[in-house]
C-alpha cells in the first residue's frame, strides 16, 4: 500500500530517532521514495545497522548514530551530526520511546523521568534543534509519535502512567509546534499507533484477544505506519493533526 502513494522525497534528508522495529519499515519506505535516512539508537545498534542496510539497498545514503536522548545535549548533538553527515535535514520522525510497566505504588521520580525525558522532552529538543536547519532549506516535516490510548483520552491499562502522560504530551506538543512553526512552512503532525506489532513476549491468547477487540480483526503491521507517515509527508496542508492507526481499536 505504501508504494501506491506518489511521494517525491528525492534528496530529502530524514532522521528517525529510536529506529527499530517499526522504524526499520519507515526507513526503508522513505529510501524507496528517494530520501537519505539517518537513524539513531540507544542500545539497538544491530537493528539500526539493519535499517541502514535497507536504505542503502534502495540506493540512498544512510547514517546511524548512537544517542542517549535522556541527555538534553544529546538531542542537539544528534541533529548536528546528521546535518554534517548528510548535508541538511528536512524530515524529523520522533519515535524514541520508553515503554515499561510499573505499578503506581512503586513508581519513582527516576521512573517518571526515564519515560518523560525520552518520549516527550527529547521530541521537543530534537524539533528545536532541527527547525533552524529546516527553515534554511525552505521548510520541513516533523512527525511525532503518540499512542491510540492517549489520542482517545482513555488510560485503559494500569501500570503505564508515565508513558500515557508522555504520549498525551506528545500530542499537545504536536499541536503547539504546528502553530509555532507554520510561518516557516514546517508542518508538524503525529501518529497514534494501536495494535501494530505485538511485543516479543506476547502470548497466543493475548494476540487473539487483541484481534477480537480490534474491529478489523487483525494486527496492522509496520507497513501501515509507514503508509501513514508517507501520507503526512505528502500533504502540504495538514498540520497539528494526530492520526490514529489502530484498525478501529478505539471504537470498542
Amino acid at each position: 500500500m505504501a508504494e501506491s502513494l506518489r511521494v517525491n522525497l528525492v534528496d530529502k534528508v530524514a532522521l528517525i530517532t529510536g529506529g527499530k522495529r517499526i522504524g526499520l519499515s519507515i526507513a526503508g519506505v522513505l529510501a524507496e521514495h528517494g530520501a537519505d535516512v539517518a537513524l539513531s539508537y540507544a542500545r539497538s545498534r544491530a537493528e539500526a545497522e539493519e535499517g541502514a542496510a535497507l536504505v542503502r539497498g534502495a540506493g540512498r545514503r544512510a547514517a546511524i548514530f548512537q544517542a542517549d536522548l535522556r541527555d538534553p545535549e544529546a538531542c542537539d548533538t544528534l541533529v548536528g551530526a546528521v546535518v554534517n553527515s548528510l548535508g541538511g535535514l528536512d524530515i524529523l520522525i520522533n519515535m524514541a520511546s520508553v515503554y515499561a510497566n510499573r505499578p503506581f505504588a512503586d513508581l519513582t521520580a527516576a521512573d517518571w523521568n526515564a519515560t518523560i525525558d525520552v518520549d516527550l522532552r527529547a521530541a521537543f529538543l530534537c524539533a528545536h534543534a532541527a527547525a533552524p536547519h529546516m527553515r534554511a532549506r525552505g521548510g520541513g516535516r516533523i512527525v511525532n509519535f503518540g499512542d491510540w490510548l492517549a489520542k482517545s483520552g482513555r488510560p485503559r491499562y494500569p501500570g503505564y502512567l508515565p508513558y500515557y502522560v508522555a504520549k498525551a504530551g506528545a500530542i499537545a506538543l504536536t499541536e503547539a509546534l504546528a502553530l509555532e512553526l507554520a510561518p516557516d512552512d514546517i508542518l508538524v503532525n503525529a501518529i497514534a499507533p494501536g495494535p501494530i506489532l505485538a511485543p516479543p513476549d506476547t502470548t497466543d491468547e493475548e494476540l487473539r484477544s487483541i484481534e477480537r477487540a480490534t474491529p478489523l480483526g487483525r494486527w496492522g503491521g509496520a507497513g501501515e505506519i509507514a503508509t501513514a507517515v508517507l501520507a503526512l509527508l505528502q500533504s502540504d496542508f495538514i498540520t497539528g493533526e494526530t492520526i490514529r492507526v489502530d484498525g478501529g481499536r478505539h471504537l470498542k
